[in-house]
């Protein structure tokens, strides 16, 4: 009786698709155990991403999702999420402290990249996860604003290391904390890439779970140099679904394919309005670019976001959606973005580099 408990239970869980991978129990992103014992049965699930928000409702989920087996024996189901590090590009050293690195990236300015990056990033706070933002867009640098840190710095630790700036449980470090907030940078190439290595490995950002880079758009020099030297775990695209954006969209792609740094999905902005005083929705962008380009990669869509006015709003006042209308359908729509990217991470190869010890073989005379 117990082997054909536990025959069914493993068939059946092994059905169940997690919302946050689009993949069955245990086949990526998550592992799965059942163990027999006389009294119950007891399924550990563990979810490569972080839970502490999202766990109850994943947990009754899975509990509908075993009723039908009615079985006699009890289950008891322990749900939890952990956050590994997963493997970087070719010939890259991964940080020791970073777990992973996620680029945000898209093709063209003005498709809110840097508003997707902050309300992912508070997001994946919000569910337990140590997270950073890295904002890489020297020229134009947003996450000052958004996150209200405007006209701050960071404080200087040692001779040459900076602690980051804290926003809602999330460290932050961007050339907008070092320059004054109307001064143009007019520096060359070489100038920027300097600024954003200096930036990356002399902030203190202390043990991360995810540190998000906020990318310029385009693909240029500061693209050239994350895929060449910064470890990144994968990259995320950011567009309209207009196709001048998706158009630009694409050369991103590319780009990232081509140094071999994984394209983790595409994220869908701006997708439909909903008007605040009728409720009509309307897609004033376009509709289904995001699947499109999506499917054009085969590469999964990561989320497709609203086109409302208050995310505007809470940006400019430098407090994210997540955070100020944690319950709205914006924020709902944010979060689930970002668990659906932790989720694809976790999906991807574990990376192991940082466990083992820097080795330097000197000749002999």
């Amino acid at each position: 009786m117990t082997e054909s408990v536990e025959i069914a239970l493993q068939k059946r869980l092994a059905e169940f698709v997690v919302p946050q991978t689009n993949r069955s129990l245990g086949a990526g992103g998550t592992e799965l155990r059942v163990d027999m014992g006389e009294a119950a049965a007891r399924v550990t699930i563990t979810c490569g991403f972080p839970l502490d928000r999202s766990r109850d409702r994943l947990l009754v989920e899975v509990s509908e999702w075993l009723k039908p087996l009615e079985l006699d024996l009890p289950v008891e189901i322990d749900l939890s999420g952990q956050v590994q590090s997963h493997a970087v590009q070719p010939g890259v050293k991964a940080l020791p402290n970073i777990r992973n690195i996620i680029a945000i990236a898209s093709g063209k300015g003005g498709v809110g990249k840097s508003t997707v990056t902050a309300n992912v990033a508070l997001a994946l706070a919000q569910e337990g996860a140590q997270v950073g933002i890295l904002d890489a867009d020297i020229y134009g640098p947003s996450q000052p604003r958004i996150l209200s840190l405007t006209g701050q710095r960071p404080e200087t630790v040692g001779d040459n290391t900076m602690r980051p700036l804290l926003a809602y449980g999330v460290s932050v470090m961007s050339i907008g904390f070092l320059v004054e907030e109307r001064q143009a940078l007019a520096w060359r190439g070489p100038m920027v890439t300097s600024a954003l290595n200096q930036m990356l490995a002399q902030t203190d950002w202390g043990e991360l779970d995810y540190l998000f880079v906020d990318m310029p758009p385009g693909t240029g020099d500061i693209q050239l140099t994350l895929a060449q030297s910064v470890p990144v775990s994968g990259a995320v695209i950011v567009t309209t679904p207009q196709d001048i954006a998706l158009s630009d969209a694409r050369k991103g792609v590319e780009l990232f394919r081509k140094v071999s740094l994984p394209v983790l999905g595409i994220v869908e902005n701006m997708a439909v309005h909903v008007c605040g005083e009728c409720g009509h929705e309307e897609s004033i962008f376009g509709s289904e670019g995001g699947a499109r380009l999506a499917n054009e990669y085969d590469v999964p869509l990561l989320g497709s976001l609203p086109l409302q006015r208050d995310v505007r709003e809470h940006s400019d006042a430098g407090t994210p959606v997540v955070v100020a209308d944690a319950e709205g359908a914006a924020a709902k729509a944010f979060r689930e973005t970002a668990l659906r990217i932790g989720g694809e991470l976790a999906a991807t190869g574990r990376g192991y580099s940082h466990l083992f010890p820097d080795v330097a073989v000197e000749g002999t005379s």
